[in-house]
């Protein structure tokens, strides 16, 4: 194994069955890495917006129920003004939403957990095989890794940070 960086067209990628024969094969073996640097990404961004629409999700939950509140009956007059929630009981007058607080840790739900963790296998899987290719010391391959960080940065980076409303 090459311990300082190299220019040759022929290294191995994951196993000695990929190989780059030719000038061609090895560009298509950058242009793999590069899709793969874009893709994960993608994985990133995708798990951010799983959790913020989790988080949204989360919030329009919470109902509180208030006394003293003003009913809907008693707000009949007051044409611009419609409160209470409908559910499968007809409407409920004595209900108001309450947002919690954004940065509340929400419990541990079966339904948003479990695609979090497989999206947050999948993404450390493609880091760590962009991670062997870069190991590789190969200098395409290293510059084929960062072009596609960058180019999923600035296609889609705008995306996957915590500021997302939905």
């Amino acid at each position: 194994m090459q311990m300082s960086f190299f220019t040759a067209t022929n290294t191995p990628l994951y196993s000695e069955g990929w190989t780059p024969s030719s000038a061609g094969a090895y560009a298509g073996t950058c242009i793999f890495l590069i899709l793969l640097a874009i893709l994960l990404r993608v994985v990133f961004t995708a798990r951010a917006w799983l959790d913020a629409k989790a988080q949204a999700a989360a919030l329009k939950r919470r109902y509180v129920v208030v006394a003293d509140q003003q009913t809907v009956g008693d707000k009949a007059n007051d044409a611009s003004s419609m409160t209470g929630i409908l559910t499968a009981n007809g409407v409920e007058e004595h209900v108001r939403v309450v947002s919690a607080p954004v940065s509340h840790t929400q419990p541990w739900r079966f339904s948003v957990d479990l695609p979090r963790a497989f999206i947050t296998t999948i993404g450390v899987g493609i880091g760590y095989l962009l991670m062997l290719a870069v190991m590789t010391y190969n200098v395409g391959y290293f510059l084929s890794v960062l072009a596609g960080a960058f180019i999923g940065e600035l296609a889609l980076g705008r995306f996957g940070h915590g500021a997302m409303t939905m």
